[in-house]
Order: C-alpha cells, then sequence, then structure tokens
C-alpha cells in the first residue's frame, strides 16, 4: 500500500490524499476524492511527489502504521461494497477483511478512512443498518 500526504513548512502531514492498494499482482487501485467531491476508484500507478513551490509538497511514499489500512496489510480483501447517490455519485467504499472493514469515504472534498474491527466494527453496523433502514 502507497499513500500520498501534503507537506507544508513544519505542519504535520495532512491525508492522505490518495491511497494506492497493490494486490499480488502488482496492480495499484488508486482511492481518492474528485473536484466534485465524489470519490474516485480507479486502476492507476502511484505517482511520483512533487513541490507545489508556496504551496508545499506531496510525498508519495509506502504506507506504516498511519491510515486506516495498517491494520490489514498483507491481507486479501474478502468483499467489497460502494454507496453512491443519483447526483452525486460514488460517496463510499467499505472494504472488508479477515480481520476487519475499512469505510473510505468522500467529506467536505476530503479522503477519510475508518478502520472497524470487533466492537467497533458491531457498532457501526448497527449505526448502519438504522440509518439505511428509516
Amino acid at each position: 500500500m502507497v499513500a500520498s500526504w501534503h507537506l507544508f513548512g513544519s505542519e504535520p502531514p495532512s491525508g492522505p490524499l490518495d491511497v494506492w492498494l497493490i494486490d499480488s499482482e502488482a496492480v495499484a487501485t488508486r482511492i481518492t476524492t474528485g473536484s466534485d467531491w465524489c470519490l474516485i476508484v480507479e486502476t492507476s500507478t502511484p505517482f511520483a511527489g512533487y513541490d507545489m513551490a508556496e504551496s508545499g509538497r506531496v510525498e508519495v511514499a509506502p504506507m506504516s502504521g498511519e491510515t486506516a489500512f495498517a491494520d490489514h496489510l498483507g491481507e486479501t480483501a474478502l468483499a467489497v461494497s460502494e454507496e453512491s447517490a443519483p447526483d452525486s455519485g460514488r460517496l463510499a467504499l467499505e472494504i472488508t477483511f479477515d480481520s476487519g472493514r475499512v469505510r473510505c469515504e468522500t467529506w467536505s472534498g476530503d479522503l477519510r478512512l475508518s478502520s472497524f474491527t470487533g466492537q467497533a466494527l458491531l457498532i457501526f453496523s448497527l449505526v448502519q443498518w438504522v440509518r439505511w433502514s428509516r
């Protein structure tokens, strides 16, 4: 797994901006947000980092413990589901692993990643069920 992060001065990195999941056959799937705030999922090779002058820099590097995917490194994805809205496109993607789920969603144009395992997974599933059954 690889991710891109925005670096600006001495501030902590923001992001990730993009996440690339790389399968056992070296195919990279990029998860990011679009300018219309929809969630983009596409096959794409990770790009190199780049300088944005006075706006900072985007670094692209392998992920370690800094994202929701960290608990699932090396695991096989068992299921994938998505949420979308007719006027907005894809809003969220959930990837299920043996040890839990990762939810990728767009929020005000930012990529948000959440990991749910054990008790948190049960609570999250109940909340989703209530939300969608209304």
